[in-house]
């Protein structure tokens, strides 16, 4: 050593070797290094050949959303329009709209009868599954049939204006224009032409309902608080579950040729299946596919986080949240045969296909009053009603309905067939053994359903000469059918926000 440099010789031999095993190690780091940075460059290193897996590289995110972009199947519209537009412009608007007491109370039958199998060994038995009703002293007046709506808006006015009473001098109900109720049954009609009209009419509307409709008089319906009973995760499964759903896929579904087994539905209908199908069967299954996603969706954001079931009602957002193992077993390529992400596009052809549903009753929809008896919140609905649906049809990528059912008297029986393969779906509802899986279920299909008649029925087409009235006159959603079609919505709506929600969640783990 000498001025505190280090003297080495360099003629040893075990110096040499130490610098070319260095050597080897900084080219190895850099080769490793390219490999990190460029993985395309030497497409022979895979997962076979290396020791970590791709899950260690990529972030988990990519697993459930790398495939979840660009166009939408069978729709001219792109996924991230959809994510901006619903996220930013029609969920806050959508979510306010469906506090609204119209909007609130559904009607439906808990108990109508299985009419495939007996569905009571299948019963859930978790606190989780029970549904609170409405007595009819919770109910709105208009609802619970106290007040009923009149042509004549002066009837319900004067019921809660005493000083319109004393101006009019006389009972509204015997106004000439009203006359008395009893009178207004032409009594020169016989009963028998009656009944002939009634069942004519009863035969008219059927032919153009895409699902099983309960009367509003049904002695077995009751109405729900949907605010009081969120759809969320109840621990409904195993084969009660699985059952419900083959049933829906494999004997409702338009089945894809060469198929010949069906241990496994979901991987039976695959895109590459259905690809060779006419677009109305692809779009039934879509339909369905996209509803499932939605229900899934839900089920894994509304998850029990804490063992509470003393509260199986009210949301409680410190026992209940996002459940993201769930979300990534249920959607996951490697968990869904690769299925997870083309699951998860067809929520957004439901989401479009609804959307441009309301776009076309809207002329309709924005007639309604939406009467509850609360004067003042029914005048704040019809003026929500009519911003929601402004913003609808602002929307520039609606989905195509017209290009469906063209080809004549083929065309027409296909439409038939859709129809009533739709219609039963409703029925296999009732086969559900958790109340509140039926609940919600009754009321998405039902929407869905709902959905479908205004694309398809005619009844909303826009007259073919300029002129003429754009829906009949005899035209008539009903209240559960209306309710039902903006809940439906919503729950698509909400999904595509949650979405997010698990999209953020997993870029941060």
């Amino acid at each position: 050593m000498k001025n505190a440099e280090i003297y080495v010789d360099t003629s040893d031999n075990n110096f040499t070797r130490i610098m070319v095993e260095f050597k080897v190690i900084i080219q190895c780091c850099t080769l490793y290094t390219l490999l990190l940075l460029l993985p395309g460059v030497i497409p022979q290193f895979t997962k076979k050949t290396l020791s970590w897996t791709e899950e260690d590289v990529l972030p988990l995110s990519d697993q459930c959303f790398c495939k979840l972009e660009g166009q939408i199947d069978d729709c001219s519209c792109k996924v991230d329009t959809v994510d901006d537009f619903n996220n930013k412009r029609i969920f806050p608007r959508l979510k306010s709209l469906l506090a609204k007491d119209y909007f609130r109370y559904f009607q439906y039958h808990p108990y109508k009868k299985c009419p495939f199998w007996d569905a009571t060994s299948g019963k859930c038995a978790s606190n989780y599954c029970q549904v609170k009703n409405c007595a009819t002293t919770d109910l709105p007046p208009g609802i619970s049939g106290e007040i009923v709506e009149m042509v004549n808006t002066r009837v319900v006015e004067n019921k809660y204006t005493a000083e319109a009473q004393e101006k009019s001098g006389k009972d509204a109900s015997c106004d000439g224009d009203g006359g008395d109720l009893e009178d207004t049954v032409d009594a020169t009609i016989s009963e028998k032409e009656t009944n002939d009209l009634m069942n004519w009419k009863k035969h008219d509307e059927a032919s153009n309902t895409f699902c099983e409709l309960e009367s509003e008089s049904c002695s077995g319906c009751v109405h729900v608080d949907l605010t009081k009973n969120p759809e969320r995760y109840t621990g409904y499964n195993g084969e009660a579950s699985r059952r419900i759903w083959s049933t829906i896929y494999e004997e409702n579904c338009f089945s894809p040729k060469g198929t010949t087994t069906k241990s496994s539905f979901s991987a039976a209908f695959g895109p590459e299946t259905i690809k060779d199908m006419c677009l109305e069967k692809r779009v039934f299954f879509r339909v369905v596919s996209g509803l499932h996603s939605s229900i899934t969706i839900h089920l894994s954001a509304n998850y029990p986080l804490k063992k509470e079931p003393a509260t199986p009602f009210l949301k409680s957002s410190d026992t209940w949240g996002p459940n993201l193992e769930l979300f990534h077993q249920r959607f996951d390529p490697e968990k869904t045969n690769g299925q997870g992400p083309y699951w998860l596009k067809n929520l957004y052809f439901v989401y479009l296909l609804e959307l441009r549903a309301l776009a076309k009753a809207a002329p309709y929809l924005t007639q309604q009053t939406y009467f509850t008896g609360r004067l003042d919140e029914d005048k704040e609905t019809v003026i929500a009603v009519k911003e929601l649906l402004s913003l609808v049809q602002s929307f520039p990528d609606h989905f195509d309905e017209t290009s469906m059912f063209t080809g004549g008297k083929q065309a027409e029986e296909l439409k038939i067939e859709f129809r009533e393969h739709f219609k039963n779906i409703t029925r296999v509802i009732d086969c559900v053994g958790c109340d509140k899986c039926k609940l919600w279920g009754k009321l998405q299909v039902t929407g869905l359903g709902t959905a479908l008649k205004i694309l398809f029925s005619g009844e909303f087409d826009k007259p073919i000469l300029a002129g003429l009235p754009s829906v009949k006159k005899d035209l008539i959603l009903t209240r559960n059918e209306i309710v039902a079609l903006f809940n439906a919505f919503g729950k698509i709506s909400t999904s595509i926000v949650e979405l997010e929600r698990f999209r953020e969640m997993l870029r941060k783990r």
